[in-house]
């Protein structure tokens, strides 16, 4: 454990003097921790897991809110900033001169930017990440309840009242997270990274085949160039206000900068960790791109204008009932992995602190081994981590359960993190780190992308903020029916 701490406590330094030469010893790397086995394949399925989440069931309503044109063209813009400032943000895992590896996306904002900016980065990665597993929660029991709608629809009729709460799904969604989060960190999460971005191909591809059906069986609803129509249920203040939420729930589904460092950092030395993080970033944004692309086109060519805020449980679509609860099925276990896939930066982050704070405690850094089989196979208990993690996790559920708006919390979410943490500090490293001359046509073409991402989040926000306080005053939180 001594030696633990110490290479914790030389790692607070961004700029620390240290060999980079290959140690003798192939199964440690050059920072003197295990070595490291990801590879472009990994972080593709890491990334993959994080961006096609609860997101892209929200993406059919976004378009009918913008119509063809706005809606198509604004996921594909804020899909191509994304790949482009995460290109940027992958060189920015080793310090510039000493090559020092940066661990975490807040330990690379400190080695570029300073402290201060560090501690704003920090904050803002903290609420953008708590707040996905909150969304992911939210998302994870609209399908659990989905499951028994979609039986008690297909038994009692499309207008039985079949509406359930949701809080003992989210209930249980958190005890089945409190004991994945024992998993130590990112380098044990490839298997579950993997059946995760399996279940979202399957999900969204029985979503897409649904859509297709009825498009070509004629049954598809009205849909328009400019979205949703002003006119007796519409009026033009509220449709601004659900173009700004569609702002918010499109850059949700495009953003995975605060964990992109994180997943860096399981991949192999050789070759360039920032040459094989760019691949898997190309790989993953255009496989989520596609994907989002054809769900939220699809979805919205089958339901129209009426698109509901998800795109399965919204039940725009009742039958076949099976296939329906099939996909909600591959929902719940897709969005159970990408909870651990979002959480361990925060559990890392906060565990590598007190470390650093206490670097004696038995309670922080004492491993109790457990013998699980014969073969001496061994699983190790950390109190602390037992006890924090636990306590972490209770808090997202029930936040979850007092907020269980599924649009308008990611829309939150997405206007809360997608400038800060996507656009800005990305772009503010790479002008450090390339020495980019302030007032040259480089440094205004990045300023001028900062400032149009900062504008279209602001009005996110806006929207979301809106539609939260209408949401909050006809809901009764923590009730069981």
């Amino acid at each position: 454990m001594g030696k633990i701490v110490q290479h914790i406590q030389e790692e607070i330094s961004c700029e620390s003097s240290m060999d980079i030469s290959k140690v003798a010893d192939r199964e440690i790397d050059d920072d003197g921790r295990y070595t490291r086995t990801g590879t472009v394949w990994t972080a593709s399925s890491h990334i993959i897991t994080a961006i096609v989440g609860s997101g892209v069931l929200s993406l059919a309503w976004g378009i009918a809110q913008l119509g063809w044109i706005t809606g198509v063209a604004t996921l594909l813009i804020f899909s191509a900033v994304s790949l482009y400032t995460a290109g940027l943000l992958a060189d920015c895992y080793r310090a510039p001169h000493s090559g020092k590896r940066n661990y975490s996306y807040g330990e690379a904002v400190k080695c570029y930017l300073g402290g201060n900016k560090n501690k704003v980065c920090e904050l803002v990665q903290f609420i953008l990440l708590t707040g996905m597993l909150v969304g992911y929660t939210i998302t994870t029991s609209i399908s659990m309840e989905a499951i028994r709608r979609s039986n008690c629809f297909h038994k009692e009729g499309h207008g039985a009242p079949c509406k359930l709460s949701n809080n003992q799904y989210m209930i249980a969604i958190g005890i089945v997270e409190i004991l994945l989060s024992q998993i130590p960190n990112f380098h044990k999460l490839s298997w579950l990274s993997t059946v995760a971005a399996i279940m979202s191909f399957s999900y969204s591809g029985i979503g897409m085949g649904l859509a297709f059906v009825k498009i070509v069986s004629g049954q598809a609803e009205k849909t328009t160039l400019t979205g949703v129509e002003i006119g007796l249920d519409l009026t033009a203040a509220e449709k601004i206000w659900r173009m700004f939420r569609a702002l918010g729930d499109m850059t949700f589904a495009c953003a995975y900068s605060p964990i992109l460092i994180e997943i860096q950092n399981t991949l192999r030395s050789s070759p360039p960790e920032n040459k094989v993080m760019k691949k898997a970033n190309v790989i993953a944004t255009f496989t989520a791109t596609t994907l989002n692309m054809v769900c939220g086109c699809l979805g919205y060519a089958a339901l129209g204008n009426h698109e509901p805020g998800n795109m399965l449980t919204g039940f725009g679509f009742y039958e076949p009932f099976w296939l329906i609860d099939l996909a909600n099925f591959f929902i719940v276990v897709h969005l159970m992995g990408a909870y651990q896939v979002v959480a361990q930066p925060v559990f890392s982050s906060v565990e590598s602190k007190a470390s650093m704070i206490w670097p004696n405690s038995k309670f922080i850094g004492h491993e109790y081994p457990l013998n699980i089989s014969k073969n001496k196979s061994m699983f190790s208990v950390n109190l602390f981590r037992l006890s924090w993690r636990t306590i972490f996790v209770v808090m997202a559920t029930v936040i979850s359960m007092a907020l269980p708006f599924f649009n308008e919390v990611l829309a939150l979410l997405g206007a809360i993190g997608y400038w800060p943490l996507t656009v800005y500090f990305p772009v503010e490293m790479y002008i450090v780190r390339k020495n980019v001359k302030r007032g040259s046509s480089k440094w205004l073409s990045l300023q001028l992308l900062n400032v149009v991402c900062l504008l279209a989040a602001m009005a996110a926000l806006c929207g979301s903020i809106q539609g939260l306080n209408q949401a909050v005053h006809t809901y009764k939180p923590f009730k069981f029916h």
